[in-house]
């Protein structure tokens, strides 16, 4: 048998999994946790070292679990990485990390953003990268660090992604892989290499950035001090593995035209498999390489998805959810979400913003604020609750009108993440777009589809596509409520017109 060990560097922790050639079935997986540290407003730090602690933790306890549960001979065939998208670490001439890493939720950068945008000009910038200058990309906060952390930029000589610092880690190599590169601000996305016009325009050295592998090639293979730390064998092969939106996809089988996912983590993404790189002129959707060589993806993110619910757990809902869950020895979440099912559909006029580290799709602004509108004294904790799950609903559907209106196919929707694992979250999901919503077998997302490319990478799998058609399929549905929908169709004009009033007032706030 062929164990394949997938990786995925989230923002809060790490996740590892080991899967079975044979079946795709999870044999073993642990997580781990780390630190996100928030300095200043709009700001968001993490320590790669942290990063690497972590990851090593998951991947000791998930081979420990395999062990115990397949025998002490089993061994990893190839390893997948993925993980969160845009964050910078820089590294100097001996591969030390120069400071801690701006990630992908940071957002000071605005400056650096018009910058860009005026250097390059707009519609060139499409032209060439196929996305608008966004705070959360790479390339404004290389910018930032140049100017306002000069001694971590003269030391530095190589600029990673996050996941490419844990491939570094483990094989020595400066390399990453086109999913990832896309998102970064410098990557030519519809030729698939680095943008030799945007580092000329922005005056960056092509030495700092590493090379790049499609996501299922072996980028490296593991050394002796990464071997001896993780309980891996030396040499096992490294694929290029992807951004953790792309390895998701694959995670979930959205490897063919009119698949959609919608995945809630910290952020949310409604995803779009895409045979060429389509473009949205406004550059309010995402148009990034797909880990599926020759095809491409388009995709709107929501910053605060899993994030707002995350914060209203542990800065609102309080003591009366923790004492449910330890009681009963339910997840925290899931005491939650039967908290919310109690508020009807539209938390009776009650709106949620969830911008709380700023916006994306569609409106572009990293100075929004979350808000709490139609508040009144007979809303309870139930309203609050639920409320958040909608308003995380309605960003998601912002980014699926997007897409049709840029004609991208639309023919199925897979839930995925927490809001796919939670059966209320899903149900507002399907009212909200007023389509059906599935659910496939497999529930790990990118670490399950970084372990799928590894399979790919050692020839277990002819494809990207053989991979997740012999590993996935659909397991439930969710259909919309059609009062439900009523009273969605109804508010989600509020919603937005909510951003259109308040825009103006949002800047005073800094």
């Amino acid at each position: 048998m062929s164990y394949f060990l997938g990786i995925d560097l989230g923002t809060t922790g790490a996740r590892a999994i080991i899967v079975n050639g044979t079946d795709g079935r999870v044999v073993a997986g642990a997580t781990s946790e780390y630190p996100l540290d928030a300095p200043r407003p709009l700001w968001a730090e993490q320590n790669p070292e942290d990063w690497w602690n972590g990851t090593a933790q998951a991947v000791r306890a998930a081979l420990q679990a395999a062990r115990q549960e397949i025998g002490p001979a089993f061994e990893v065939a190839s390893i997948g990485l993925s993980g969160q998208m845009h964050g910078v670490v820089l590294l100097d001439e001996s591969g030390v990390v120069t400071g801690p890493s701006l990630i992908w939720a940071d957002g000071r950068t605005q400056a650096q953003c018009d910058y860009i945008t005026e250097t390059v000009g707009a519609e060139h910038l499409i032209e060439l990268t196929a996305n608008p200058a966004l705070v959360g990309f790479s390339a404004p906060k290389l910018l930032w660090l140049r100017q306002y952390r000069p001694d971590q930029w003269r030391r530095a000589r190589k600029f990673l992604l996050p996941k490419d610092f844990i491939r570094y880690r483990l094989t020595g190599e400066y390399a990453g892989e086109v999913s990832d590169a896309s998102g970064t601000l410098l990557f030519d996305v519809a030729n698939r290499r680095w943008s030799a016009e945007m580092l000329r325009l922005l005056e960056l050295d092509p030495d700092l950035l590493p090379a790049v592998y499609e996501s299922q090639e072996i980028s490296g293979q593991v050394h002796a001090k990464a071997a001896e730390q993780l309980g891996l064998k030396v040499g096992t092969p490294v694929v290029g593995g992807g951004g953790d939106q792309a390895a998701g996809a694959v995670g979930n089988g959205v490897v063919r035209s009119g698949l959609v996912s919608s995945t809630i983590g910290s952020s949310g993404v409604v995803f779009a498999y895409a045979e060429a790189p389509a473009r949205d002129t406004a550059g309010r959707v995402h148009t990034f390489c797909h880990a599926v060589p020759g095809a491409w993806h388009v995709m709107g993110v929501t910053q605060g998805a899993g994030l707002s619910l995350r914060w209203f757990r542990d800065e609102v809902a309080g003591p009366l959810e923790i004492a449910a869950a330890q009681a009963t020895g339910k997840d925290i979440y899931a005491v939650m979400t039967e908290t919310a099912a109690a508020a009807p559909a539209g938390s009776e006029g009650l709106i949620f913003l969830p911008y709380l580290m700023g916006e994306r799709t569609p409106i572009l602004d990293p100075q929004a604020r979350g808000v709490w509108f139609g508040l009144t004294a007979a809303h309870h904790r139930a309203h609050l609750t639920r409320s958040v799950l909608e308003g995380v609903a309605y960003s998601l559907k912002d980014s699926l009108e997007i897409l049709l209106q840029m004609d991208v196919p639309v023919a199925e929707i897979r839930a995925s993440g927490g809001g796919g694992k939670s059966p209320l979250w899903r149900q507002i999901q399907a009212d909200t777009f007023n389509r059906e919503v599935v659910t496939v077998n497999a529930s790990e997302g990118p670490a399950y589809g970084a372990a799928l490319l590894a399979g790919v990478g050692a020839g277990f799998w002819p494809s990207v596509a053989a991979a997740c058609e012999a590993t996935i399929e659909v397991t439930s549905s969710t259909s919309p409520d059609p009062r439900a929908a009523q009273v969605y169709a109804r508010y989600y004009p509020i919603y937005n017109e909510l951003y259109a009033r308040l825009k103006t007032l949002y800047p005073k706030l800094d």
